[in-house]
């Protein structure tokens, strides 16, 4: 019906305006002057050849638009949805070749991701539980800069690392080797000209030294330190820790390294564990970057969970925050931004300086001032990777669900409006992870967008572990 009265209205526009022409036309008196003028007029300013190709070319560019046009009503009419509503799923028919968006559930954890305006998908998400029965789960999110390189370098290598640390530490508990630490030695680095240093030292000489050429490294047994003055004058030469400890009569047993995290309790010291696997990555990650001249960079947010304890290691500017029992707001991490007073003290101290370029800056090139790769501001240490890590008892605080996410998200919205926004639609299939990333992008964002939401509403906090089914990785 809508087509047939389109016809008529058309047809009928069509006879008013012939019939409105042929009585201009007929009202006019032309003599042989005036067709000689018009054919003249049109000669000179119509009929020129490029007058004539822009006029052709110019109608063919509206009749392919008007049949894009129709085209493009007819198959939105068919895949039932119009155009005004379809602003993000149109992006998704651009390619068929690649994802534009990612989800996952299992569980109760659920993972939404999309490329959104940006041209590549740079970031990437980790979801691990109970890493090999060892009681322990890992989520991590990485917001990539200048490419997917730093990135995808640290979810697959950073991450590996993490969980080959984590077995091995836990292997060595079942083991007993926790108390065999309290009879270990680090071997400290000595070269000659630094024990004769150390023998001449007010006099003061040490009783016995055992010298191992073959590895270069020397180590001190049976052996007397006399007072604290000597320690504190060694301190200045020898690079020993403070927790080493020189057992007399002892042979000494090189430390592994896992156990370096192993404290007396028989815990674990996850801050020390993250902060050294981050800045390791990250300088295994620079080195690489060199070689391939490659400036990319990356966010990183990590969370451990073990029974009911939570460790987020955040650099950068991605975020985590939790919804408590009461439903109160609590963050998880602390944007990594450039104009904060300790950040723009540290790089100014390091040479650099912060400018605004739409946001805030370093050397007015990247919005957040700490991160993995970006090494050409790495060198200079205009940005560094040491990452700021906060503990939290979730059997105190009862979380209703805990959101990470990178900063495509929180551009839009607030800690307080993504966990409002949540809260309403954590009954969805993906607990709100794919409505709140979606309306990031329907509110303008311009960044990829990955969001985890971990749903703990249903958890029994009488029991000292948490649940969580799933092993997934982007």
């Amino acid at each position: 019906m809508e087509d047939e009265f389109e016809d008529k209205l058309i047809y009928q526009t069509f006879v008013s305006h012939s019939k409105l022409f042929s009585k201009l036309v007929m009202g006019l008196s032309v003599n042989s002057s005036h067709l000689s003028y018009g054919w003249r007029i049109l000669r000179i300013y119509v009929l020129k050849p490029e007058v004539l190709i822009f006029s052709i070319l110019a109608f063919l560019i509206v009749i392919y638009l008007q049949n894009l046009e129709i085209r493009s009503k007819s198959l939105f009419k068919k895949l039932g949805f119009s155009i005004e509503e379809s602003s993000f799923r149109s992006i998704q028919l651009q390619s068929k070749k690649e994802n534009l968006s990612w989800e996952h559930k299992a569980g109760n954890v659920a993972v939404f991701a999309v490329q959104g305006r940006r041209p590549h998908m740079e970031d990437r998400f980790v979801i691990n539980e109970n890493i090999t029965n060892t009681g322990v789960s890992l989520f991590a999110v990485f917001d990539g800069h200048g490419g997917e390189f730093a990135a995808e370098y640290a979810a697959k290598n950073l991450i590996n690392t993490l969980k080959t640390r984590v077995i091995e530490i836990k292997n060595l508990i079942k083991e007993g080797k926790i108390f065999e630490k309290k009879e270990s030695l680090i071997k400290p680095q000595y070269s000659p000209s630094l024990l004769e240093e150390r023998n001449n030292l007010d006099g003061k000489k040490v009783k016995k030294v055992v010298s191992h050429s073959d590895d270069m490294q020397k180590s001190f047994t049976d052996m007397e330190l006399i007072d604290n003055d000597l320690l504190e004058k060694l301190e200045k030469f020898l690079p020993i820790s403070k927790n080493i400890k020189v057992i007399k009569n002892s042979n000494t047993v090189p430390i592994l390294n896992s156990e370096n995290y192993l404290e007396q309790n028989g815990n674990i010291n996850y801050n020390k564990l993250l902060t050294d696997e981050v800045l390791a990555t990250d300088k295994l990650l620079v080195e690489s970057a060199k070689k391939t001249m490659n400036i990319a960079g990356t966010t990183a947010l990590i969370a451990l969970i073990e029974k009911n304890q939570l460790i987020v290691a955040n650099v950068g500017d991605s975020r985590g925050v939790m919804c408590d029992s009461k439903g109160s707001v609590i963050p998880l991490s602390f944007d990594h931004k450039p104009q904060q007073m300790r950040e723009k003290k540290r790089i100014q101290e390091a040479g650099g300086f912060i400018a605004f370029n739409g946001v805030w800056r370093v050397a007015g090139i990247l919005a957040t001032s700490r991160a993995l790769g970006d090494y050409p501001l790495k060198d200079r240490k205009l940005v560094i990777a040491d990452p700021d890590i906060l503990t939290f008892d979730l059997a105190n605080h009862r979380p209703q669900f805990l959101i990470f996410a990178t900063d495509g998200l929180w551009d839009m919205f607030t800690n307080e409006e993504a966990v409002a926004y949540i809260r309403e639609h954590l009954d969805e299939p993906l607990f709100g992870a794919k409505s709140i990333t979606l309306q990031a992008y329907y509110r303008g964002s311009l960044d990829n967008i990955t969001v985890i939401i971990i749903n703990l509403s249903d958890h029994n906090w009488t029991d000292d572990t948490i649940g969580l089914i799933t092993n997934t990785v982007l």
